[in-house]
């Protein structure tokens, strides 16, 4: 991935909308090959499709998929290298995020939470492990700065994102030397779309927490992905917190 982003093929899943869609969009703009991964966001991802493919023909698929279908991830990773003839980096970005307060948390909460957020990347990263190995690839997955410092009422999502940290270094281990595995741990970059984190008052205090005293931008996220798949050839296993100093100062 040293030689950039051209001609290379990345699979974003959650790719749609929100940090994906910026990921995607950035990563198009460097040269690469898009292949987008969707769930329920069919009609952002047609629409994101058709932004790109008008920038630079036949550069972007969409790919509909349950990432808790688990028998589903090597037929994945197995249309998108039929669509683009290879596959060079998985960007593991979908994720599930709500409260689950101990006194409610449920059985069906653990297998959405820990499988969009852990197992599902631990079993894309499998389906794809050869593919990246022949082409010298990397994998990033999206963390949180949360996993260290676990979210008040988000027990079951910090606890996977803490695995996701933990997942991250293990594959950096398991599959070098061919293949570089790192992680972003993004800040206050988008809001969740829940009406709890709706209150500006709360916000401001989130906020007033960063040392750089401002949210963070999609693109700050994005950016970061494209530097550690075409930039950083002597990285892997690192976890880098893209939050404006909050995890420092929390």
């Amino acid at each position: 991935m040293e030689q950039g982003m051209q001609g290379k093929v990345v699979l974003v899943t959650g790719g749609a909308k929100r940090v994906g869609a910026a990921i995607c969009r950035r990563l198009h703009a460097a040269g690469a090959q898009l292949a987008v991964h969707y769930r329920n966001s069919a009609r952002e991802a047609l629409a994101l499709q058709d932004e790109l493919n008008i920038a630079r023909m036949d550069s972007t698929a969409i790919f509909q998929a349950d990432l808790l279908d688990i028998k589903a991830l090597p037929q994945l990773v197995a249309e998108v290298i039929v669509k683009f003839g290879h596959l060079d980096a998985l960007v593991n970005n979908a994720s599930s995020f709500y409260a689950t307060p101990l006194v409610n948390i449920n059985e069906q909460q653990w297998h959405d939470l820990l499988g969009t957020n852990l197992k599902a990347p631990l079993f894309l990263a499998q389906a794809a492990a050869h593919e990246l190995r022949r082409r010298h690839g990397a994998i990033v997955n999206i963390a949180d700065i949360h996993a260290e410092r676990p979210l008040r009422d988000h027990l079951l999502y910090s606890v996977a994102k803490a695995g996701l940290a933990a997942l991250t270094r293990a594959l950096a281990q398991e599959m070098a030397p061919q293949v570089r595995v790192n992680a972003i741990s993004p800040g206050v970059i988008m809001w969740p779309e829940g009406a709890a984190w709706q209150d500006e008052e709360q916000r401001r205090k989130i906020v007033a927490h960063t040392l750089l005293k401002r949210e963070g931008e999609p693109d700050d996220i994005a950016r970061t992905v494209q530097f550690l798949l075409s930039d950083a050839p002597y990285i892997t296993g690192q976890i880098i917190a893209v939050d404006g100093g909050r995890s420092v100062n929390i």
